[in-house]
C-alpha cells in the first residue's frame, strides 16, 4: 500500500497553517530547549554523585528517567527534521539524544516511527500496531504463542504493567539493529551505544554497592520505560483500526486514527506538546512548540467539513485505552476469536 496523496481538503489546510507561519523552524527555541534539558540532566548526574551510596540515590534514579525521557522528545523532533535548518546539526542531535543520552537506536527509531506516520493504526503496516504483544484486532490473536496469549486475555490491564520493560526493549532493539547492520551509520550507533551502556554502567558500579547499582538500574529503567509508555498511548491505542482492503485520504487516516488529550500548562509540558497528537500526525515537521496554535485552525476545519476531531482529558484516554484492549480480547477470555470487534473501531 502506498502513502496516501494529500487530498484537495488537506492542501487548503496546509496552506492555511502555512500562511500563518507555523511550520517555520524555530531554531532559537530548540536551542534554548536543549541547553534547559541539559542543565535538569546534568543536575541529576550531579545529585548522583553528592548522594553517594545511599537508597536516597532511588530518588536520583526517579529523577533522571524524567528527564531522560525528556530528553526523547530531542530525538523525536530531529527525526521528523523540526529542529533546525542544517541537516547535520540536526542529525547531531537526533543520534546524541537517542543512542548516548537514552540507549536507543536513532537511525531504527526514524524509519519505524516513519512508518507509523504514514500507516497510523493499519494492523499491518503500522509498526507500532505490529510489534505489541497485545492485541489491536482478533484478527491479530492466532500469531500470538505462548505467554502472549496470556497477556492478550488480559491485556487491559496488563498493557499498562508491561510498560516497566518499554525502555529495556527499546536497548534490546538497538542492539539488535546494530549487529543486523542495516543502518547508516552503523559503526557510529555502535560506538555511541557502548558509550553510554559503559558511562552508566561504570558509573553505578563505581558510585554504589552492587546491590543498590542493581536496584537503581531497575528502578530508572521501570520508570523510564512507563512514563515513556504512558507518553505515547493515548495517542492512537483505542482509536479506529484498518486493514488492506481500506483506502482514506491524508487528512481523514491523520484525524481519524489520532486522539488529542485536552490541553492544560502542565498538560503540555508532561506530554512535551504531543498531547496535540492529531495536529503532529497532520504536520509531522511542524515544531512542537507551534502544535497548540495550530489546534484551533484544524479544530474548526474539521468541523467545517463534519470530520471527527477528538480531544479527551488525560484520565479518559487511558480509560478509552484500557477499555479498548479489554473489548477486543473479550472473544479469548470467551473461548471464541471469530471476526468480531468492538462495533465502531473499525474505519
Amino acid at each position: 500500500m502506498q502513502v496516501a496523496e494529500p487530498s484537495a481538503g488537506f492542501q487548503e489546510l496546509n496552506q492555511m497553517v502555512r500562511s500563518a507561519g507555523l511550520l517555520d523552524l524555530r531554531a532559537g527555541r530548540y536551542i534554548v530547549r536543549l541547553v534547559v534539558n541539559a542543565l535538569f540532566l546534568g543536575a541529576g548526574v550531579a545529585a548522583f554523585f553528592l548522594v553517594g551510596d545511599s537508597w536516597w540515590t532511588l530518588a536520583v534514579a526517579a529523577y533522571l528517567a524524567f528527564w531522560r525521557t525528556q530528553s526523547g522528545f530531542m530525538w523525536h523532533d530531529a527525526g521528523h527534521k523540526a529542529m533546525f535548518d542544517s541537516k547535520a546539526a540536526t542529525t547531531l542531535m537526533g543520534y546524541l539524544h537517542a543512542n548516548l543520552i537514552n540507549g536507543v537506536s536513532y537511525g531504527w527509531w526514524v524509519n519505524h516511527h516513519n512508518r507509523h506516520h504514514s500507516f497510523p493504526n493499519h494492523l499491518e503496516l503500522d509498526p507500532d500496531i505490529a510489534r505489541r504483544t497485545v492485541i489491536f484486532d482478533i484478527s491479530q490473536y492466532p500469531s500470538r504463542r505462548g505467554r502472549q496469549r496470556l497477556v492478550v486475555r488480559h491485556q487491559g490491564v496488563l498493557f499498562f504493567v508491561l510498560l516497566v520493560l518499554e525502555g529495556l526493549k527499546l536497548h534490546r532493539t538497538a542492539v539488535r539493529a546494530v549487529l543486523a547492520g542495516n543502518l547508516k551509520h552503523r559503526w557510529t550507533e555502535a560506538v555511541l551505544l557502548l558509550v553510554h551502556a559503559g558511562v552508566v554502567l561504570g558509573c553505578l558500579f563505581t558510585v554504589l554497592s552492587p546491590g543498590k547499582a542493581v536496584v537503581f538500574l531497575l528502578v530508572h529503567q521501570a520508570l523510564f520505560g512507563v512514563y515513556l509508555g504512558l507518553l505515547f498511548a493515548p495517542n492512537h491505542k483505542g482509536m479506529p483500526v484498518r486493514s488492506d482492503e481500506e483506502s482514506l485520504d491524508w487528512l481523514e487516516r491523520q484525524v481519524l486514527t489520532s486522539r488529542n488529550i485536552r490541553p492544560a500548562r502542565w498538560i503540555s509540558f508532561v506530554y512535551g506538546g504531543l498531547n496535540y497528537q492529531i495536529e503532529h500526525h497532520l504536520f509531522p515537521t511542524m515544531p512542537r512548540g507551534n502544535l497548540h496554535r495550530a489546534a484551533p485552525i484544524v479544530k474548526e476545519y474539521c468541523a467545517r467539513r463534519g470530520l471527527p476531531y477528538l480531544e479527551v482529558g488525560m484520565v479518559a484516554s487511558y480509560r478509552q485505552v484500557a477499555r479498548y484492549l479489554h473489548e477486543v480480547s473479550e472473544p479469548v477470555r470467551r473461548g471464541t476469536t471469530g471476526p468480531t470487534r468492538p462495533a465502531g473501531q473499525h474505519a
